[in-house]
């Protein structure tokens, strides 16, 4: 998040061309500094060293790992304040103690204690952030935690996929209402387990036995009459249920979301459920989906690369933009398809890789997207490195701020340019602006100067 008040020093922290005595002006001021929480790579000793002075323990905090250098680390463990020496391990045992997930490293670095140590702690909290955080533990590992004496540590052990549940291990988890939702949506079920999960009556485990992918069409019947929207969505993408059984339960659905439900609502519009088991079959059972009115199916099979061109022709011509965005990942789109899609509908600049960045995409057009009407197309022109300086004039002149922040980004902006920008009334704008490893010295000291630095 930007800093509100002094976006410009905020977005100087972050500016990989900010010398070491620019950052250490910076670090004297709340906004600087927030700027250099998030900087990418390690700081300067003499950064560190000024935030220390400057920020005290809420800066110690994030001054860890590679973020400093090995004499930073050994300082930091020496200091007299104990507020600094400690700030980074007591922020992590704060984090375990409320149960906040932070990752295995940190745990390490806290603690001083190799995985498999922390793993046998004698704090339960400590053992199941342990089962949450270290992924890639041992089978040896995994077996201790699910025997483990406290039910929060079986819950976090079972949470993800793997290293998973041994098979002696499943009726237990089954049936202890501690880990029941996680793994009713992994594990094989009996009859009789899924008939036990369904007079459970609680709705976490009905709506993760619904959606696991193994099973039977007799367990699929079983559910498709119970009034849960999450429910009747797992359902309707199930391998098991006829294309009017489906047709039913989605529309079922859709009128609930029109009369108000929220629950109906979040099941359309957020649910975790897909039919990924088409990812896997057939060929020809995958085809039979192209003609599907429910654009989540032809989705999928537009995830498969090894369609044939009819069935590519078909999904770049799909009504549905995501079905077109999915099937324009493929390593073989054509030029035009990519050029057309991006007219049309622009980019998703949070998914990487973009689709400008495709193989196949004539980067030589993208300056003509500048004469685009629409502002969220317009912008795509933005990804051509070298777009003229009388361009970026345009877009630092737009009225759509993220049109303006993209012209505060780009590589070719000039020294000008740069100087209306830092002094855009948008924050995040000013913020890009000075992010800018483009920026003049000159500028960058006048930033300084300016906020009494």
């Amino acid at each position: 998040m930007v800093h509100l008040k002094q976006p410009r020093l905020s977005g100087l922290g972050r500016n990989p061309a900010a010398p070491a005595d620019v950052l250490v002006r910076l670090a004297t001021h709340r906004a600087g500094r927030h700027g250099l929480a998030t900087r990418k790579g390690q700081l300067p000793d003499a950064v560190v060293e000024a935030l220390l002075t400057h920020g005290g323990r809420d800066s110690a905090v994030l001054l860890h790992g590679g973020r400093i250098s090995p004499a930073m680390r050994h300082r930091i463990a020496e200091h007299p304040d104990p507020a600094i020496r400690d700030a980074h391990a007591d922020f992590v045992r704060t984090m375990v103690e409320r149960g906040v997930p932070i990752g295995i490293e940190n745990l390490v670095e806290a603690y001083g204690r190799p995985p498999a140590e922390l793993a046998a702690a004698s704090d339960p909290k400590l053992r199941a952030m342990v089962a949450e955080a270290w992924r890639d533990r041992p089978m040896a590992v995994q077996l201790a935690l699910l025997s483990d004496p406290d039910p929060g540590v079986w819950a976090a052990a079972t949470k993800a996929e793997h290293p998973g549940v041994p098979p002696e291990h499943y009726a237990r988890c089954l049936a202890d209402p501690a880990v029941q939702a996680n793994v009713a949506c992994i594990l094989p079920l009996t009859p009789d387990q899924f008939a036990r999960l369904l007079e459970v009556g609680n709705k976490t485990v009905l709506r993760a036995a619904a959606g696991n992918p193994n099973l039977t069409a007799d367990m699929v019947v079983q559910l498709q009459d119970r009034a849960d929207p999450s429910v009747r969505i797992a359902v309707a993408f199930s391998r098991h249920v006829t294309p009017e059984t489906r047709d039913r339960l989605l529309a079922l659905v859709e009128a609930e979301k029109a009369a108000g439900s929220v629950d109906a609502c979040v099941a359309l519009d957020w649910s975790p459920y897909e039919p990924n088991w088409l990812r896997d079959a057939p060929l020809a059972e995958r085809l039979t989906y192209l003609d599907c009115p429910h654009a989540v199916f032809r989705r999928v099979l537009a995830a498969g690369w090894d369609l044939p061109d009819e069935a590519w022709q078909r999904l770049d011509d799909d009504p549905d933009v995501s079905v077109r965005r999915a099937a324009a990942r493929r390593p073989d789109t054509p030029p035009q398809v990519l050029v057309r899609l991006l007219r049309a509908h622009g980019e998703v600049f949070h998914i990487r890789p973009l689709l400008v960045d495709h193989p196949n995409f004539p980067r030589q057009v993208l300056r003509g997207f500048v004469d685009e009407p629409d502002p969220r197309v317009r912008v795509v022109a933005l990804e051509d490195p070298e777009l003229p300086v009388s361009v970026l004039r345009r877009f630092a002149e737009s009225e759509e701020g993220f049109a303006r922040a993209g012209a505060a980004r780009h590589p070719n902006v000039t020294a000008e340019l740069l100087e209306r920008l830092l002094a855009d009334p948008e924050p995040r704008v000013a913020d890009d602006a000075a992010a800018n490893p483009v920026m003049r010295r000159a500028q960058m000291d006048r930033i300084l100067t300016e906020a009494g630095l």
